[in-house]
């Protein structure tokens, strides 16, 4: 029955306590009934807003090199923890997930925040799931920076590097997010930082979202997903907004993802784009440079008196 589905879990807040780095405030809103999103919310009230999208299996840990520099530069940085991810609830049921579902909840995110203006970073799943809340409510959105990220149609086949991964993420007894995203950077990360991005997770409970997420990319022309994405790329090869793609240099699975969007995106024509020396996870490798890229970015298309 439909409660059983809904069968939802929190993290202990203790397993927050302390973290490297993580000093921000938490928020919370509803996004459906009795299903809680967490976010942070720094900066001004008023300033223009950055939209920071994670992905799979990170949380809002992942931008905390990047919002500082962002709010001194007078931006309202706000970065949601997906559900299943994060301080955000976690559905026990993998089938409770659902590419729809996760779309749903971030319209509702948007909608309640009623955010407006938006400057998007989005990398990984949140690109999935940004690149198509900017084409579906495009009036909310003013520009977008992609970040190892794609949109993918199922019509190009996706890398073995995926596959891999894909396979990893069902059959692996042990699926430790803070282990994926030490594998995924040039740079080791300190044991504490690991611990960080294992908090969320105290027990195989609370993984049903992290582990469901790879399954949920669209990797057939046929799925139902594949068919909205590609109605998503129609409207970016309309997208006169600005486009900034910020893609990293040893990333296996995304390498090259970057090249249509800047070759099929109008806004894209004239941006600065860059290739980082980083892995997939590059808000950890490169955060501050990042915020400032995108502050310069921000600059470049909005602010005159620059």
């Amino acid at each position: 029955n439909s409660s059983d589905m809904k069968e939802i879990i929190t993290t202990p807040e203790s397993r927050f306590e302390n973290l490297p780095g993580y000093d921000f405030s938490p928020n919370y809103l509803k996004v459906e009934e009795g299903l809680r999103l967490h976010y942070l919310d720094e900066g001004p009230a008023d300033g223009p807003i950055a939209l920071l999208l994670h992905g799979e299996p990170s949380w809002s840990y992942l931008y905390r090199k990047m919002i500082p520099t962002l709010v001194e530069n007078n931006f309202r940085a706000i970065a949601p923890d997906l559900i299943g991810f994060g301080k955000s609830d976690k559905l026990v049921k993998k089938e409770a997930y659902s590419y729809q579902a996760h779309m749903q909840w971030m319209t509702t995110f948007v909608e309640q925040l009623d955010l407006k203006d938006i400057t998007l970073f989005c990398q990984d799943w949140g690109g999935l799931l940004g690149l198509r809340l900017a084409t579906e409510k495009p009036e909310r959105f003013a520009a977008i920076v992609a970040s190892n990220t794609s949109l993918p149609t199922g019509q190009i086949a996706m890398p073995e590097s995926f596959m891999k991964w894909r396979e990893f993420s069902q059959n692996s007894p042990d699926f430790e997010a803070g282990k994926v995203l030490n594998m995924a950077t040039v740079q080791d990360l300190s044991p504490e930082v690991i611990a960080a991005y294992n908090a969320p997770f105290p027990s195989e409970d609370y993984k049903a979202g992290s582990r469901i997420f790879p399954m949920l990319v669209p990797v057939d022309a046929d799925d139902p997903e594949s068919k909205n994405n590609q109605v998503a790329w129609k409207k970016l090869m309309q997208w006169e907004k600005p486009f900034l793609t910020l893609f990293a240099d040893s990333d296996p699975i995304m390498k090259g993802a970057e090249i249509p969007m800047q070759q099929m995106i109008p806004g894209a024509k004239g941006q600065d784009h860059q290739i980082l020396h980083a892995g997939h996870f590059i808000q950890e490798e490169k955060g501050e440079e990042l915020a400032e890229l995108i502050v310069a970015f921000y600059q470049k298309n909005f602010d005159k008196t620059h």
